[in-house]
């Protein structure tokens, strides 16, 4: 088998690769490479090979973009991929919650739309395994479905609206394409390691936590509302057994939390684990949100104001899906107060390397 992969080097691709190589050792892995990350992706094959993934011929890396023609190829490369790839994996897109409209169109919608077209053309093609997002609900509240999609929700911000209008796009292609579409929550790192790329999503509360730590420290409005977040091994082996079952074939999956804490719970377990106590009293989030408007407060504690809205959005994620075709696996998504330890430890060790901190606008 081939595997085809978008977004490597990225953080989720790369734990894919290993996810996918525990299940077939051997497989071969046609690995899409921006330009920008050419340097990146080298030494992330030397340290799969390293790690004992078999002999680096098996890592193709192909420079490419997917938002040119023929995902930048050329002829022979592309004719070549078409006969080759089996397994289709897209995850190349535009993760920031604060990325201008514009950026975000041209890569998560025209650049899906260009990744389908590809897909129609692959001769062996077995699965289409497309990596959406939970938040694909928008503002939506109460119970969401897996297998809902439009209901004429509004959005927080470009990303959602764009990764939205880029699943509808894929879903368009189930009807000739055996496709499979994953929905994660905000992922974090590894639930045993603790690593990840970068310091974002749940790592904003860490770093604003950070900033204040010689203080008394508040709760952040009520915290009513879940905050849904996974680990990063938990999706990718999820992913990965999706993409090699029947039952998978045009379903959309949930990789969310179950049983997801409250917002205050995640903050209170952040607070003790990385400051050892707890917040005491608590100011209203219209508060912190007015001050994150001001972008000299944001940079300074590092932290995008378009996180706040995820700290009071009562959404509810069905994960019916996911669980049925997980049952035996001995694949499910481990309870967050079993790992958060390991995500503070981790943020503590590298809490001050340049290469993990997110650029705040």
């Amino acid at each position: 088998m081939a595997f085809f992969l978008t977004g490597f080097p990225g953080f989720l691709a790369t734990y894919l690769v290993r996810a996918l190589n525990q299940r077939d050792r051997g497989s071969r892995f046609r690995l899409l490479v921006h330009s920008s990350q050419a340097e990146a992706a080298q030494q992330t094959v030397k340290r799969l090979v390293h790690e004992g993934m078999g002999p680096q011929e098996r890592f193709e890396l192909i420079p490419g973009d997917i938002t040119q023609e023929l995902l930048g190829l050329d002829s022979v490369t592309y004719y070549r991929m078409q006969l080759e790839v089996t397994h289709l994996f897209h995850l190349a897109a535009v993760y920031d919650l604060a990325v201008p409209a514009e950026t975000a169109y041209q890569v998560n919608i025209t650049g899906t739309r260009k990744v389908n077209r590809f897909v129609r053309d692959l001769r062996n093609l077995k699965r289409y395994v497309y990596f959406s997002t939970a938040y694909v609900s928008g503002r939506r509240m109460g119970r969401i479905l897996e297998s809902e999609l439009d209901q004429g929700q509004n959005f927080k911000n470009h990303y959602e609206s764009t990764k939205f209008e880029a699943e509808r796009l894929v879903q368009a292609l189930m009807s000739s394409v055996p496709t499979t579409i994953i929905r994660p929550a905000v992922t974090v790192g590894h639930s045993t390691t603790g690593e990840t790329a970068k310091f974002d999503g749940m790592y904003f509360i860490m770093r604003f936590l950070d900033r204040f730590r010689r203080l008394p420290i508040p709760n952040i409005g009520k915290g009513q509302s879940p905050f849904n977040i996974v680990p990063v091994d938990y999706v990718v082996k999820a992913a990965a057994h999706f993409a090699f079952i029947h039952s998978a074939v045009n379903r959309v999956y949930h990789l969310t939390d179950p049983s997801p804490h409250t917002a205050r719970e995640v903050y209170t377990m952040i607070c003790e684990r990385l400051l050892s106590k707890r917040p005491f009293f608590t100011i209203p989030s219209y508060f912190v949100s007015a001050a994150l408007s001001l972008a000299w407060f944001r940079r300074w504690i590092g932290v995008e104001k378009e996180t706040l809205e995820y700290f009071h959005s009562p959404a509810y994620y069905d994960t019916a899906h996911a669980q049925k075709d997980l049952r035996g696996t001995g694949i499910r998504c481990p309870d967050l107060k079993d790992y958060i330890g390991n995500c503070v430890e981790y943020y503590q060790k590298h809490r001050n390397d340049p290469g993990k901190r997110v650029k705040v606008r």
